[in-house]
């Protein structure tokens, strides 16, 4: 399929589909328009065998998805699958010998779009329907959102901002882009890369973040009351902080001044802010213990039936607590959600701002 120009908040940029043979669908984002026959692909079906089982106690969703065991793990630097292509080389998610950005539907996913309704049962279950998709934020196989530079940053944004307006027009109830960093959170590929789930209901932190908006709650207004002690770096009027309520030893959110639902009602000036504040905020998180920081980040956006109070926010939940220690969720956070944290929030916003 020829790439189609489209005309984001901040850059005018290309998208171009193609169909995998195995039924699923990529997506190149590009400054340029992208051109080129593809390669040798993967061509055995994907399953769709997930289904979600209702917890009567915690009152909330698991999804269960088996054939996930089977998924890559730590695969050497020649078959890593986020790679482009290469002339005689291994089959990669990617078929083509150049991309500047790429969003696939994930080969071992946990939600898909034709997930089959689960074999009756006497515990409360619904199909696993929605999708599970992997961004591939750029073709070299090391760096980070501190080093992939401001353009690569800018556009992969209005990748996102198109990846919800697609799941939204598909009928996800919640989509949650997000990324997970570093071998310690659980990362199997280490090229530079996130994901985005498209969920069926909306999970419950925000089912409950949604009617405490509606119910009035001014987190920017909180945030302003703080003062400037837990404020770290501003740009294009959003702003990086420790809550004082962090979970995470040094969790830090990014938020704009103006009460926005998610990232598709923003201005050029705060798509290109948001930009520059997800690299400060790894660059500084790097510089912090002089190690690339693991951690788990996610894009906060109103779910698809909102009261129209949503405040977007991105989340880092980083998992070192110092240099060489990582912050485990134990017994007493797993069992109660009440989580120990190690680092006073206003200590952990003095210390990024002086990195």
């Amino acid at each position: 399929m020829q790439a189609e120009s489209l005309k984001g908040r901040a850059i005018q940029f290309y998208r171009r589909r193609h169909d995998k043979p195995d039924g699923r669908s990529l997506y190149l984002y590009g400054y340029e328009p992208h051109s080129g026959e593809p390669g040798q692909e993967f061509e055995d079906p994907v399953s769709s065998a997930s289904e979600m089982r209702f917890h009567p106690l915690r009152q909330e969703w698991a999804l269960y998805s088996p054939h996930r065991q089977n998924r890559t793990f730590q695969p050497s630097k020649a078959a890593n699958p986020l790679a482009p292509a290469t002339p005689g080389g291994a089959i990669t998610e990617i078929p083509f010998f150049d991309f500047e950005l790429a969003v696939f539907g994930n080969r071992f996913p946990s939600l898909h779009p034709e997930a089959p309704d689960p074999i009756a049962a006497i515990w409360k279950t619904q199909p696993a329907r929605g999708d599970a998709e992997v961004v591939v934020y750029s073709p070299e196989d090391t760096g980070s959102l501190a080093t992939i530079g401001q353009d690569r940053r800018i556009l992969l944004i209005e990748a996102m901002i198109d990846r919800y307006q697609h799941h939204f027009e598909a009928g996800a109830a919640c989509v949650l882009p997000f990324e997970n960093r570093g071998e310690a959170v659980g990362v199997t590929l280490s090229h530079p890369h996130g994901q985005i789930y498209a969920f069926p209901v909306v999970p419950e932190p925000q089912a409950k973040a949604e009617a405490a908006f509606a119910a009035g709650y001014d987190l920017e207004a909180d945030r302003r009351s703080w003062g400037k002690d837990f404020a770290i770096a501003e740009a294009g009027s959003l702003q990086s902080w420790c809550p004082p309520f962090a979970r995470f030893p040094n969790e830090v959110w990014i938020s704009t001044q103006a009460r926005r639902a998610g990232p598709w009602e923003f201005s050029a000036e705060e798509v290109e802010g948001l930009a520059t504040l997800l690299g400060d905020t790894v660059a500084r998180y790097d510089r912090l213990f002089e190690l690339p920081m693991p951690y788990m980040m996610s894009f906060q956006a109103a779910p698809a039936d909102t009261s129209g109070a949503f405040q977007f926010t991105v989340q880092f939940y980083p998992i070192m607590r110092s240099a060489g220690r990582l912050k485990y969720l134990a017994s007493v956070e797993q069992a109660t959600g009440i989580f120990t944290v190690d680092v006073d929030p206003k200590a952990a916003a003095k210390a990024l701002r002086d990195t």
